[in-house]
């Protein structure tokens, strides 16, 4: 991947520790950048700082320079609550000290642990103070990488390299593909791509690159065509594609243009299964029919962008989530990593595809839900829904099909 490469595909590193204890420096020495600002003064990174690049030969990561978790006061309290939702987000955490592990590194490990996140301990500043014996043979049998550096002066860095090298998960490797397994090598698919007032003048947005250089990966190859245009382009081929993938807001056109016998599914559809859960969404998506006038709904966007007039997350789905309940919801809507910590309130919460962020963080969201009890959807799947035609997007599917067909066969024996 080239250095372009978005966030949600790079390996997420967070860093992690007590103010002063050498984070920044640690950053900056393994990028070898002055990336973040460090000084003798307590608590001089406020917010998360983020660095990408290229960790060879495992590839693109990100890494997230945190506040120390032990800052006080109210600042200091709302600097750790950034913090802590890094863990969120993170596929590797680095808990840095400068010699002391007490409660603050015992409790930052066990939240790693808990969220089955891999850890590295690096025991900085060594040349000052050298690492607890006690504490070293303790993380030592936890099979705990450890590593011992200065970071100021760059000594340890090639050890620490080489532990996130050991230690990064092993299905950050072999990540989920986007839709080329459904496509097949030497295939063709076509993809449907309105030209609308949220398409950005002269490019695709990015689930519409991303899924086109998953094909060529996948060494298949597509058709790129408007809503108007797919009759045509579908008369002309000599054989069907084995799939047809439209943006959500054509759902009903592009339906309604492609014979039955040709797969058919969104883009926003693809990534929840890429991003997140498409049979646990599915299973969100359902609980649609036990929403009622009066209930509150919270729409949650992972990228932050200035809503247009017809926006998809703000009108069009209200619009025809109210059509299909036949009254008034109460929506709510949160940007980037902003989210409720109570999500009581909530009959449901409907997301985006999440194109921007990486598979962790998406899943951390998606147990959140579960664990509050509260259904959790996503923009294609509750488009397909409210237009009727679920079954038909979640044809490529088979277990998130199998979940809907099962609904609708106990939704209509209940009418009968």
């Amino acid at each position: 991947m080239a250095r372009g490469t978005p966030k949600g595909f790079r390996l997420h590193i967070g860093l992690f520790g007590r103010r002063n204890v050498g984070k920044s420096s640690l950053l900056n020495a393994i990028t070898r950048q002055q990336v973040s600002i460090v000084s003798e003064c307590a608590g001089t990174t406020t917010d998360p700082v983020e660095k990408p690049m290229e960790l060879l030969p495992l590839g693109p990561v990100l890494f997230i320079d945190t506040a120390g978790i032990d800052d006080v006061g109210a600042l200091g309290e709302l600097r750790t609550r950034k913090t802590r939702s890094v863990f969120d987000r993170a596929d590797l955490g680095v808990i840095v000290t400068d010699g002391e592990w007490g409660e603050f590194e015992k409790g930052i490990l066990e939240e790693l642990t808990r969220r089955d996140i891999p850890a590295v301990a690096v025991f900085n500043k060594t040349d000052l103070v050298p690492p607890p014996a006690r504490e070293v043979a303790r993380l030592k049998e936890e099979k705990i990488h450890i590593v011992e550096t200065v970071a100021s002066q760059g000594r340890g860095i090639l050890d620490f390299r080489q532990a996130l090298l050991d230690m990064a998960p092993a299905d950050f490797v072999d990540n989920p593909v986007i839709l080329s397994d459904l496509v097949g090598p030497g295939e063709m698919a076509v993809l449907v791509v309105p030209i609308d007032k949220e398409a950005p003048k002269g490019r695709l947005i990015l689930p519409q690159v991303q899924a086109i250089r998953d094909i060529l990966d996948g060494n298949a190859s597509c058709v790129v065509v408007g809503e108007r245009e797919l009759r045509a382009a579908l008369e002309r081929l000599k054989r069907p594609p084995k799939l047809v993938v439209t943006d959500s807001q054509a759902f009903l056109k592009v339906s309604a243009d492609t014979p039955h016998e040709i797969p058919l599914t969104s883009f926003s559809i693809l990534f929840s299964r890429f991003k997140g859960d498409l049979v646990l969404q599915t299973e969100g998506t359902l609980a649609i029919e036990d929403l009622r006038p009066g209930d509150n709904v919270l729409i949650a966007e992972a990228c932050s962008h200035h809503p247009i007039a017809d926006d998809i997350g703000r009108v069009k789905i209200p619009r025809w989530l109210t059509q299909y309940v036949g009254g008034k919801l109460n929506f709510t809507t949160t940007q980037g990593h902003d989210f409720p910590e109570d999500l009581s309130p909530y009959k449901i919460v409907i997301h985006c595809g999440a194109c921007m962020w990486n598979r962790r963080e998406m899943l951390s969201r998606l147990l959140l839900c579960r664990q509050a009890g509260v259904p959790v959807t996503n923009y294609g799947l509750v488009i397909a829904y409210s237009l009727g035609i679920l079954d038909r997007a979640l044809g490529p599917f088979p277990a998130a099909l199998e979940v809907c067909q099962s609904f609708l066969k106990q939704k209509k024996a209940a009418r009968v």
